[in-house]
């Protein structure tokens, strides 16, 4: 069977979506910069193979993808940026990193396994999921330069969902937050986070396990005649205010 890819296979949301792909039989390549994590996550998931390696590194992408296979079923592109700083206090390292890791990476993962996906599409179209964030719609204060960057995954999806369309099918999660290990920063204090999960609908935040199991079902062939979405998982955060 045809592997997926995961870039951030290590990480809190990647992981969570490796394990939903996995429940499903789905064998798996991962990409991440740490060789330890990556041998961890392999020896747990099984029938999963990783390449280690940065995706700041623009020759990282055709190395995952010769190493993944010669035919793929899906990717993910799990990797992201929390980035908080009001504009005052942005340089344009950070806007220049966050665009580079969460817009610009996706791009080149994408361009070096289209041929691959394309080859490996099946009845149902190839899957990929990538990852944007209820502040692109929502708009935040002090989220600036992530927002303009995972902005630019949503204009990048909706734009290849059309161009690799009908083999390739292309959507984008965006959670609001979620307790993993990037965010452990605002999730660390209870204070905070509790706030912050009362302006949700479903008074919560969200699980890797929410994120994953959405990008997992984007990717598999039970999303055949999904493309070109934006899907908040986000506990109704998007659309809802149930407080005046």
């Amino acid at each position: 069977m045809n592997r997926v890819v995961i870039y951030g296979g290590t990480g809190g949301i990647g992981m969570a979506t490796a394990r939903a792909l996995r429940k499903r039989g789905i064998p798996l390549h991962l990409a991440a910069r740490d060789a330890g994590r990556l041998e961890e996550a392999a020896a747990v998931l099984g029938e999963t193979t990783f390449t280690v390696g940065d995706v700041m590194d623009p020759a990282h992408f055709a190395t995952v993808t010769r190493e993944a296979g010669e035919t793929l079923a899906g990717l993910v592109y799990a990797v992201g940026t929390i980035n908080l700083k009001p504009l005052a206090k942005l340089t344009a390292d950070d806007a220049v990193t966050d665009f580079k890791l969460n817009a610009l990476g996706a791009l080149l993962a994408l361009q070096a396994a289209a041929p691959a996906l394309k080859a490996g599409a099946g009845e149902t179209g190839a899957g990929v999921a990538l990852f944007s964030t209820v502040a692109v719609a929502q708009g935040f204060a002090a989220h600036a330069s992530v927002a303009m960057a995972k902005g630019a995954v949503e204009g990048l999806a909706l734009s290849l969902a059309a161009e690799l369309s009908p083999h390739i099918r292309i959507n984008v999660v965006a959670p609001s937050l979620t307790r993993t290990p990037l965010a452990a920063a605002i999730t660390g204090n209870e204070t905070l986070a509790s706030g912050i999960a009362s302006m949700h609908a479903l008074q919560r935040l969200g699980t890797p396990d929410d994120i994953g199991a959405l990008a997992a079902f984007l990717v598999s062939a039970e999303a055949g005649w999904i493309t070109g979405q934006v899907i908040g998982a986000d506990g109704g955060r998007s659309t809802l205010r149930t407080k005046g």
